[in-house]
């Protein structure tokens, strides 16, 4: 048996301050305490940038191919007079997909509607993207920023998926499933992610709606996203992340409202999630590509949340081969009647290695949980417990969990770990966490160390 460790570096304190960048689009900084430190992220200020309005480049109603070009044109001009606000006025405009370039704001004026093409073919050519912590190249998805530095998407209108052909992509059938497995085999043999092409008649892997890969220095405000073919927000392997006052609603098959995933200095704010999977699933990646990417999720803090619905308030893993650390849910309002099963799910299995330290969550309040409040389980494979064989066997180290000042109408339980015999989970600390009906147990915990509850 190995243990992989992941090494953590703690983020410094930056003072506010607001600076301007060569590009002209100035730079300013949030920052927000946490029980491990302040978090600070530097976000672009578009406020007196140029306009770009979609409709001086052709765009037009009810025309996909016109409107798609003409975003495209504007990014592209905007982005060679270094930097500006392409706007999207108000009206319903068909789109299919959009990549963002540096030092571009994608602003929907209040009344505007970004339509996208459920057409998987103007989703093509494939681009760098995952699949649930593998690495490959995929559908696009339907806003994408690789390498990408000072963008935005910001706005009172609505991003919004149309869903007849990736409603039909829900189910696993052989061929999606045969094309996940090649996907697994090729990752744990460090196949070249170049080589892992997964865009044919049967893989059907679903894009995110929003990826921003590998960028930095990103603010997603104001927005409201409806329905998604996947993941709905996913930072991925990128730092310096501000979403807040966005609204999710996507009730389709694994539609997380925001993935974190190997992605650093992140605050969420103020943003209500309504959607079929979890709220908020904290990753880093899975198996072989994780240790060979070495970048673990770190300084995320999610405040002033409502959620409506969703499988976890918050769920670590179980992609977190990479590790997970300083991570901070606090004021989070669970409205009355939502479908959860936990408040904090920590997830892994065998295969994942890593370390996940330092996880805080204070001051929710909750109706009827499904499970329970805490949950940790070492042993999560879904689907994959039979279909591909272990490559390798890492052990999860889970330790320094610390919950205060929550509470729930009825539950099935307050705790229940499941830890690993050779690993146990160290140090989880329950501070006035109660529950007005307790179904089962309150306490179901097996090898955990350092357990206090009061």
């Amino acid at each position: 048996m190995i243990i992989r460790f992941t090494s953590i570096l703690f983020c410094s304190l930056i003072i506010l301050s607001c600076q301007a960048q060569s590009t002209g689009i100035p730079i300013k900084t949030i920052t927000s305490s946490t029980p491990f430190g302040a978090v600070t992220v530097k976000v672009p200020d578009f406020s007196q940038s140029n306009r770009y309005y979609i409709t001086d480049y052709g765009a037009l109603p009810n025309d996909q191919k016109a409107t798609s070009r003409a975003i495209m044109d504007a990014i592209k001009e905007a982005h060679a007079q270094g930097g500006g606000r392409v706007v999207i006025p108000k009206g319903e405009w068909l789109t299919g997909k959009i990549h963002l370039k540096s030092n571009i704001n994608l602003h929907l004026e209040q009344g505007a509607v970004l339509l996208f093409s459920d057409n998987p073919q103007d989703y093509l050519p494939a681009v760098h993207s995952s699949w649930e912590g593998l690495e490959c190249f995929n559908y696009s998805p339907l806003i994408y920023a690789y390498k990408c530095k000072n963008i935005a998407i910001t706005g009172q209108g609505e991003l919004k998926a149309k869903m007849d052909t990736w409603r039909s992509w829900f189910d696993r059938p052989p061929g999606h499933m045969n094309s996940l497995k090649e996907l697994y085999h090729m990752a744990a043999n460090n196949v070249p992610v170049e080589q892992r092409q997964m865009v044919n008649d049967s893989a059907n892997l679903r894009p995110q709606f929003i990826q921003f890969n590998r960028s930095e220095n990103i603010l997603l405000q104001g927005v409201t996203i409806t329905n998604s073919p996947f993941w709905v927000i996913h930072p991925y392997l990128s730092k310096n992340v501000s979403i807040k006052e966005v609204t999710v609603f996507a009730h389709g098959h694994n539609n997380d409202g925001v993935d974190p995933e190997m992605s650093q200095n992140i605050i969420i704010e103020n943003c209500t999630f309504d959607q079929g999977d979890d709220a908020i699933a904290v990753k880093s990646g899975r198996n072989q590509d994780a240790w060979r990417l070495a970048t673990p999720a770190k300084n995320i803090v999610i405040k002033n949340c409502k959620i409506i619905n969703g499988h976890q308030l918050m769920a670590i893993g179980s992609e977190l081969s990479g590790g997970i650390e300083n991570i901070y849910m606090s004021n989070c309002q669970v409205e009355q009647g939502a479908k959860l099963n936990h408040l904090l799910f920590i997830k892994t299995n065998e295969r994942r290695g890593g370390i996940v330290s330092n996880i805080y969550m204070d001051s929710i309040q909750a109706g009827e949980i499904a499970e329970g409040i805490l949950g940790i389980d070492t042993d999560v494979l879904y689907q994959w417990r039979n279909l591909v064989p272990t490559y390798q066997r890492e052990l999860t180290v889970i330790k320094d969990v610390y919950l205060s000042d929550i509470h729930a109408e009825n539950v099935a339980f307050i705790s229940k770990i499941s830890g690993q015999e050779q690993v146990p989970v160290k140090n989880v600390v329950l501070n006035r966490v109660t529950a007005d009906s307790i179904r089962d147990q309150s306490i179901i915990n097996q090898n955990v160390l350092d357990f206090n509850y009061q």
